[in-house]
């Protein structure tokens, strides 16, 4: 959809107008493989969707239970999920990776008080899923979003605008969260970041079930790398991967990695950041995923920087890939 097109929402029984460049605007990606078009559809800056119009206040769950006073500028510190089928999506995940899903109790402003969830495993807080249905949006919302902290959202967003990337929700203080803005990339990735108001969740290995990695699939590695190390920070590098066939950045700051960067392998797919989830055995986690409502995009295949990926979607159709992963794997 271009930019300035208008998009019809209910919210409330109130129908919105909203033009591309003020609160929102959607796509609708697609996957050509083995001959069948799979869709992965999404609402642009859905979890802010109403934050930067003033007819409506929204908030956020903090990302901590506990205040922690420190911020890892660069690290991917959350992931939502906007889902249309929430309570698929539960026992989805759930089942498969040993989520659990409860209410913030934190008055947000969408309306039940289960629009929005927090995602625990193991204790932890690792996400939130927002019911895509209070959106009330004619277009399919369904997607993750990748959630990137900074230091200085200003100075990180006026950086992107100026490097190319469209600002979708100017940074917007949200009071249990902190303060939040959704972009695209100059490529049009979605992602957003977030300068936390209680300082960033602490960082641990991850366990099967957790998550592992996120990705930039882009048409011009390159070109991504310097938009990113100009907007977060980064440093930018080539993996040290005997019979890499692909161009590949692993992109870090403070010394630890935080992402990467690969060329987009699908021609009908518009850049995107893709989402990994770590397991013992991505074929065994995606033969379970059919019966689950959801569905396996990509089956299971090896990866060149090791390891083995498949590429699934939950019941609304939201993607997310299934790495394996070891000490060896990394070394």
């Amino acid at each position: 959809m271009p930019a300035g097109a208008l998009v019809s929402l209910r919210y409330n029984n109130t129908e919105l107008g909203m033009s591309a460049g003020s609160c929102t605007t959607s796509i609708r990606l697609e996957i050509r493989y083995d001959g069948r078009m799979h869709k992965i559809s999404g609402l642009l800056a859905a979890t802010l969707l109403f934050v930067g119009c003033a007819a409506v206040t929204l908030d956020l769950p903090s990302i901590t239970d506990e205040p922690t006073g420190i911020r890892s500028d660069g690290r991917v510190v959350w992931r939502d999920l906007i889902t249309t089928t929430p309570a698929e999506s539960r026992r989805f995940y759930g089942e498969l990776f040993g989520w659990t899903f409860h209410a913030p109790g934190v008055a947000l402003g969408f309306g039940g008080d289960e629009s929005y969830m927090l995602i625990r495993h193991e204790g932890r807080l690792i996400g939130g899923m927002l019911d895509g249905n209070t959106l009330e949006a004619e277009e399919e919302v369904s997607q993750w979003i990748t959630v990137i902290s900074v230091d200085d959202i200003a100075a990180a967003v006026s950086t992107a605008r100026q490097q190319g990337g469209e600002i979708l929700t100017e940074p917007t203080y949200l009071p249990s969260r902190g303060t939040l803005a959704v972009l695209r990339d100059h490529e049009g990735a979605l992602f957003a970041m977030i300068e936390t108001r209680d300082g960033d969740p602490e960082q641990f290995s991850p366990e099967f079930g957790d998550f592992l990695w996120d990705e930039v699939w882009s048409g011009n590695v390159t070109e991504s790398a310097e938009f990113y190390q100009s907007v977060v920070g980064y440093s930018a590098a080539s993996p040290d991967a005997a019979g890499l066939e692909y161009e590949y950045r692993v992109m870090s700051s403070a010394g630890e990695p935080r992402a990467g960067i690969m060329r987009n392998p699908f021609k009908e797919l518009q850049p995107v950041w893709i989402n990994y989830l770590r397991v013992a055995d991505p074929e065994a986690v995606a033969s379970k995923v059919e019966a689950l409502g959801g569905q396996v995009i990509v089956p299971a295949q090896p990866r060149d920087i090791g390891g083995s990926v498949a590429l699934v979607a939950g019941p609304s159709g939201a993607g997310i890939a299934l790495q394996s992963w070891s000490e060896e794997s990394s070394e």
